[in-house]
């Protein structure tokens, strides 16, 4: 067989090729925008042209702080095909972490959205390899700031040659692409994605049973383009010629479901926040919007809510499809499916393995462990995933975390899982959000979605607190649906012909709004603070 490299310069050139009258729909601040790919491909090769004038060389970093629109699709092609790594920073990150990855990164050029120009000129003494910032905008003249040197993004692009050529005489395995974990304890750790690793994950999105992205799609990701590179899809949908829809930068429910309508988006992918916001939108005006090009939402991050399932398909139908995956592998792991054999089951026993997590995808490997070895494929026995394969990351970046995480040859992922007679992985909890209760586990991830398949509860969280007796306590925290009353015994009640009598929570605390991390997660380390100045 040939020796053929797997380089992310070959998926732009594919969608200028194959492709160049379909489309890339981006959202700025001044509006709508649509370019064709024949237009982002030319884009692409003068932004690649511009950096290389501003002195960026392969192995150097390029840093984004933006959203999800054309020009961050356009680094996402330009800096890994002039050989250089995209460094996209999770702007949800607090002010001192930003600082501390883009001088563990070592970034030589930062392409900039001006509503975080704050950011960076609070900290533009402390980060001394940094050579140009890029301001990211429509606006002409620039906004006025105290960083130097400062460049405009389309005037760079206007002086820079159309007809630049990607560098080929790279290594696959050659770093291209780079995220931080977000980091609920500790400095978040850096992940650096090699041409073939995204490459090989591209693939793995247009499988029919996997994500089944192809030439006829409209896709809308939804998860932050700074977020595991937006879960690989604008990596794929570039590659395959799919219609991209970009929503931008502060966008609400209302507008989500905009832009499905207006745009006939037939897949997007986000957290479970963004759904359940989304699921409230439609509940509340379904009469406003056109669902029904709508084929799929890709949900992860964290597990959606079984109710939240039943009510996108039932109420609205709109199918909705559980994945697995994390900053480390690329992202994806495992994606939730239907066998063809179970088409046959109850309703209910469909909605209960589609609420897991499901099966490996292709190319994967998985394993689950506790202290006495390898779990059983049971659906019961709970363990921690261990994963391995062709984009699952082998060490963090100059951390001395990788110890810790990367053994044997398989990333351990810290998430307890329990995995099912036909492979489908559940997650139970994180390791550090398991609540031990008199020597025995309970998942608090369970007790959550029981909780939000309530009618009233909109959100739901659970902690361990200290307990004299038992070591730990559950303690829920939930935040209602406007207009609606429950008492905490009502919902303990609803609770108790659901779990064993020790699973039940001690209480139940109502809140206005829970903690969330900077991907839209809850916080469970900021919650329990709180719950514990509440229970003192």
């Amino acid at each position: 067989m040939m020796e053929g490299k797997l380089l992310i310069s070959q998926m732009i050139e594919r969608a200028e090729k194959l492709f160049p009258k379909k489309e890339v729909i981006s959202r700025t601040s001044s509006g709508i925008h649509r370019f064709t790919y024949r237009e982002i491909g030319e884009r692409t090769r003068r932004l690649a042209s511009a950096l290389e004038k501003l002195g960026v060389e392969r192995g150097d970093k390029v840093a984004t702080l933006a959203w999800n629109d054309h020009r961050h699709l356009e680094a996402y092609f330009a800096v890994p095909g002039m050989g250089a790594v995209l460094h996209t920073i999770n702007i949800r990150l607090s002010p001192e972490h930003i600082l501390h990855i883009i001088n563990h990164a070592e970034d030589k050029v930062l392409l900039v959205d001006p509503m975080f120009l704050p950011i960076l000129e609070a900290i533009k003494d402390q980060i001394p390899t940094v050579r140009a910032f890029i301001m990211m905008t429509d606006d002409d003249p620039l906004p006025d700031t105290t960083l130097t040197p400062i460049y405009s993004y389309e005037e760079l692009l206007l002086e820079a040659s159309p007809n630049f050529e990607f560098v080929k005489d790279l290594d696959e395995h050659d770093p291209a692409g780079m995220c931080f974990t977000s980091a609920t304890t500790g400095k978040p750790k850096g992940v650096v994605y090699s041409h073939r690793g995204i490459t090989l994950h591209s693939f793995s999105l247009g499988l029919a049973d996997t994500g089944g992205l192809s030439e006829s799609d409209v896709c809308m990701p939804v998860v932050p383009m700074f977020h595991v590179n937006a879960w690989g899809l604008p990596f794929a949908a570039t590659w395959f010629g799919t219609t991209q829809v970009m929503p931008g930068q502060a966008f609400t429910p209302e507008l989500l479901a905009e832009l499905i309508t207006n745009e006939k988006v037939t897949i997007t992918a986000g957290v479970p926040t963004i759904w359940l916001g989304l699921l409230k939108e439609l509940d509340s005006n379904a009469e406003k919007y056109d669902m029904s090009s709508l084929r799929t939402i890709l949900c992860g991050g964290s597990a959606a809510p079984m109710g939240m399932i039943r009510a996108f398909e039932e109420k609205h139908n709109i199918p909705f499809v559980h994945a697995y995956g994390m900053t480390e592998t690329t992202p994806l792991v495992t994606l939730s499916r239907l066998k063809s054999y179970q088409e046959e089951l109850a309703s209910e026993e469909k909605l209960d393995i589609r609420a897991k997590q499901g099966c490996v995808v292709p190319g994967l490997e998985i394993k689950a462990i506790n202290d006495e070895g390898e779990i059983e494929w049971n659906g019961e026995d709970m363990g921690e995933l261990l994963v391995r394969g062709p984009w699952i990351a082998d060490e963090y970046y100059k951390d001395e975390r990788t110890v810790d995480a990367f053994k044997d040859g398989w990333l351990h992922t810290g998430d307890i899982v329990t995995i099912d007679e036909e492979g489908n992985i559940k997650i139970t909890d994180r390791t550090k959000d398991l609540v031990k209760s008199g020597g025995e586990w309970i998942s608090t991830i369970d007790l959550e979605n029981a909780l939000m398949a309530h009618d009233t509860v909109f959100e739901a969280a659970v902690v361990g607190v200290p307990h004299p007796e038992w070591q730990e306590r559950p303690v829920a925290a939930v935040v209602l649906y406007p207009d609606t009353v429950v008492s905490k015994e009502e919902l303990l009640e609803f609770l108790k012909p659901q779990f064993a009598k020790w699973w039940i929570p001690d209480d139940i605390i109502f809140m206005d709004e829970l903690p969330k991390t900077s991907v839209g997660k809850f916080q469970k380390n900021a919650l329990r603070e709180q719950l514990q100045e509440h229970l003192v």
